[in-house]
């Protein structure tokens, strides 16, 4: 039998973790097609409303039911604004592992959001789900996400070398792919002590619930 997350809601003092649904559709469509999303991600240029629909109807779904991961959308709690989405991926039930991925909104960078989201699903896994492991991966001149990696306490274990393919804009304007060194970060329950505190101004995690 595959184990499964359960359809999950996370609440900070700013932010909420919940499932993805149709409503989000225009907002994720035009967060994917941000240039720093189409740089460090594999997500499909120009990403399209039907693009985001799948997603949200059918693969992030997927990814939950098949016991792969679960896929959350971060919202401002006060606008409701999809602020970006948070991915645990890879998940190894036996091992009791899993691998997060998260995506920020443009207009909402530089408010510390991706960590506070990172450390409240981080939070619930350890402590809700009792997993001992959570792997983090960012290519190398992906410096954003690994500040977010380090403010949240993870441990760099290494480099994966030429391991990824990013994507870098041409003189005419066009994309192109680049390979690039792969940094792996890890963090595990007792790794968490004191990070909450250190990120107290950011709210941090408070509550979860079972979504209905």
């Amino acid at each position: 039998m595959t184990s499964t997350f359960p359809n999950i809601s996370i609440s900070t003092e700013r932010l909420v973790l919940r499932p993805l649904d149709e409503d989000d559709v225009p907002a994720l469509a035009d967060m994917m097609n941000d240039e720093q999303v189409v740089a460090w991600t594999t997500v499909p240029h120009p990403y399209t409303e039907a693009d985001a629909r799948r997603w949200i109807t059918r693969l992030a779904s997927g990814e939950r039911t098949e016991g792969r991961g679960i896929v959350l959308a971060v919202t401002e709690f006060l606008t409701q604004r999809l602020v970006g989405v948070v991915h645990l991926r890879n998940t190894d039930w036996r091992v009791r592992s899993s691998e997060i991925a998260y995506v920020t909104a443009p207009w909402a960078r530089g408010e510390g959001y991706a960590s506070e989201a990172a450390l409240a699903t981080a939070q619930w896994l350890f402590h809700d789900r009792k997993f001992e492991r959570l792997e983090l991966r960012t290519a190398a001149d992906n410096t954003a996400s690994q500040q977010v990696a380090q403010k949240i306490g993870c441990i760099s274990e290494g480099v994966l070398r030429n391991a990824w393919i990013a994507r870098t804009r041409t003189e005419d304007g066009s994309w192109t792919e680049v390979r690039t060194d792969v940094i792996v970060w890890s963090l595990l329950p007792e790794d968490l002590a004191g990070v909450g505190e250190q990120l107290a101004d950011t709210g941090g995690f408070t509550s979860y619930s079972d979504w209905n």
